[in-house]
């Protein structure tokens, strides 16, 4: 499928931030990074950085690109495939990392390379179908609603094991592992018992046969306490790229 270059993201109001501070947020959200590591014992390049690009311009998202991040997050896929175009120049992994209606996984499975946000059979079922053949097999995590919230999408703790199983056999994906945004907390402690559980819930699936790797859990106000219980991947806007303004229309994908 090929998409035009779109330089005016304005119906979606992208921020343009100024791209001086990106260098410098950069370093501060990978130092932040490894200091968790380090006082988990775990090695800091373990750890991707998603850099989240929901409500930025594709400028920013390729000044941060030249600075050396090389995965980028989107939310929306109307938003998402503009940016895409623009920086298909570049050496970048595109994550869809937002809710996912079942009439818009073609284009996700053509152009992304990893999903985060699978919570149901069908989903996974169309994106398996419209992966196409000469592209490595679609990388894919669960998302668990793992606060219960009616407002969250994700999938249900008593339905995770059976939705497991069945994703895996599907033959154009890769199962990896799961995701979660937990409801907010304040201080460490608290922060860290969602993503405790959402790493039982990893290993029990381990424990019936699955051989999973990756929890993508964890974004600007709690990563330390993500990655102190096992994050693979930290998704972050706002620390790298500042407070975005909300989109006029936000095209649910």
């Amino acid at each position: 499928m090929r998409i035009q270059p779109n330089n005016d993201c304005t119906r979606f109001n992208l921020s343009d931030p100024p791209t001086q501070n990106l260098a410098a947020n950069l370093t501060a959200v990978r130092t932040r990074i490894a200091a968790a590591a380090r006082a988990a014992g775990r090695e800091p390049t373990g750890i991707g950085l998603i850099g989240v690009g929901k409500g930025v311009a594709g400028a920013a998202l390729r000044a941060a690109a030249q600075i050396g991040l090389k995965d980028f997050g989107e939310s929306y896929l109307q938003e998402a495939l503009p940016k895409m175009a623009q920086l298909a120049d570049l050496p970048v992994t595109w994550h869809f990392i937002g809710p996912l209606q079942s009439n818009k996984t073609r284009p996700v499975a053509e152009r992304f390379a990893w999903v985060h946000s699978v919570d149901r059979l069908k989903l996974a079922q169309r994106l398996s179908a419209q992966r196409p053949a000469s592209l490595p097999p679609l990388q894919v995590c669960l998302q668990v609603n793992v606060s219960g919230e009616a407002s969250k999408s994700g999938a249900e703790e008593s339905q995770l094991a059976e939705l497991a199983q069945a994703v895996a056999r599907l033959p154009r994906l890769q199962l990896r592992g799961l995701m979660a945004i937990p409801a907010p907390a304040a201080g460490l402690d608290a922060q860290r018992i969602p993503f405790a559980r959402l790493r039982g819930m990893l290993e029990n699936l381990n424990a019936s046969g699955l051989a999973l790797d990756t929890l993508s859990m964890g974004m600007s106000a709690d990563l330390e306490a993500a990655v102190l219980e096992g994050a693979n991947w930290v998704r972050v806007g706002t620390a790298l790229f500042g407070a975005r303004t909300k989109p006029a229309v936000e095209q649910q994908a």
